[in-house]
């Protein structure tokens, strides 16, 4: 019987980086964010992780994965008044190619569909795997037989992916996809509302090999964003949107000039509303890895100046939610006092900023993996990994942000 395989993956850059200290950025002014921290009790067993947040009308969705010896089993929890719903299984398997940074989705459509991703490997001496989705009618009682977006038939990598809904209902999703030797592509694919796909085609022939991406719906059409790569390896954001039935050409979320002749396993992170789209992002251009936030207010084509998140040392690992008075609420993995810790804060397209708010790492236990963000409502969800510091399991833990009448009314 195979085992799954899993792989550890260390941001090199960012680790040399959180060896520095740096001063507070003086030019942000800052902002109120009155914001109660509120622990989420969440039903794992065992070693748990990978988690991932997904949020639509329907609410938000947690999933993660917990492991065995020899098998990992996908599963997910819904929010409902405040509180996660008893944990569901979609699939378990002893094959799946799993890291912290490429994770698992489970997403809810607006027909009330459920749909899932996940990874099983296809050649672990070369790191191959492949893309799957299935899906739910019945609220994940049963799924689908699994297929997958893509058509090449090559023995490559096949992940990284970002599931949004087309309109229409259909699902749109974007992947990065090893077809092409030696050069890692984005490609999107989308299904209709019977799940016949209609679509599978590249955005971005050459990008960074394995940073997450991300996507978001504007009133324009959808938005996705990835790192580039270019011929003498220079590894910024970039954006790309979908109008009048095709993707436009990428532009450069900010040119920071990033040159790194490795993947920083650092994507960006995508929240819209309207033609508004709130991005974050991590770069270590100057030696010191830094978070970032920029704002568009015409659904991705221009950006704003960068808003620094941390306040010394970022490890990157970023997330951003817009919230309804236009200012966006944005989490990252900040490296203070020795220890890895997710914080969050409310930043503005003015460059304001609020005080940074520590949710998980100051305490006993460990950060671990990509923590998440999403919005539920008039609430905020965090949901993140942690461990103590010797040998042991990991559990994934969550906690709800409940926001302050002027930030959400």
């Amino acid at each position: 019987m195979q085992r799954f395989i899993v792989v550890t993956i260390i941001c090199v850059a960012a680790a040399v980086a959180a060896c520095r200290r740096d001063q507070s950025p003086k030019a942000a002014q800052e902002q109120r964010f009155e914001i109660a921290i509120e622990p989420l009790s969440l039903s794992t067993q065992g070693d748990s992780g990978q988690p991932q947040l997904t949020a639509s009308a329907g609410g938000a969705i947690l999933s993660w994965l917990e492991r065995s010896e020899t098998t990992a089993t996908l599963k997910f929890s819904e929010l409902a008044s405040g509180a996660w719903t008893g944990a569901r299984t979609v699939a378990s398997s002893d094959d799946w190619f799993i890291t912290d940074a490429d994770v698992p989705t489970v997403l809810r459509m607006s027909d009330g569909t459920l749909v899932a991703t996940t990874y099983p490997s296809v050649d672990p001496e070369v790191e191959a795997y492949d893309l799957r989705l299935s899906y739910s009618r019945d609220d994940g009682k049963t799924w689908s037989k699994s297929f997958s977006p893509h058509h090449d038939r090559t023995k490559a990598q096949h992940g990284f992916a970002s599931l949004f809904e087309m309109p229409g209902q259909g699902l749109g999703m974007i992947w990065l996809d090893g077809r092409v030797h030696d050069s890692m592509s984005v490609y999107f694919a989308s299904f209709d509302r019977a799940w016949k796909q209609t679509a599978e085609a590249a955005v971005n022939a050459r990008v960074c090999e394995c940073c997450p991406t991300a996507a978001a719906m504007t009133s324009d059409g959808p938005v996705v964003g990835f790192r580039d790569r270019t011929p003498d390896e220079i590894r910024d954001i970039q954006v790309a949107r979908f109008a009048s039935g095709k993707w436009s050409e990428p532009v450069t979320l900010h040119s920071d000039k990033w040159r790194i002749e490795a993947c920083p396993v650092n994507g960006p992170a995508l929240s819209a509303n309207g033609r508004t789209v709130a991005a974050a992002w991590f770069t270590a251009a100057t030696g010191d890895g830094h978070a970032f936030a920029a704002f568009s207010h015409d659904a991705g084509q221009t950006w704003s100046q960068p808003i620094r998140l941390d306040d010394q040392i970022s490890l990157g690992r970023v997330d951003i939610e817009l919230l309804a008075d236009g200012s966006a609420a944005a989490t990252w993995v900040e490296f203070a006092d020795q220890r890895a810790q997710l914080s969050v804060r409310r930043v503005h397209s003015s460059g304001e900023r609020s005080p940074a708010v520590v949710i998980a790492g100051a305490a006993e236990r460990r950060l671990r993996g990509y923590p998440r963000l999403a919005r539920a409502g008039k609430d905020l969800v965090f949901a993140w990994t942690e461990s103590g510091d010797g040998p042991g399991p990991q559990q994934v833990k969550s906690a709800l942000g409940k926001l302050k009448a002027h930030v959400i009314d």
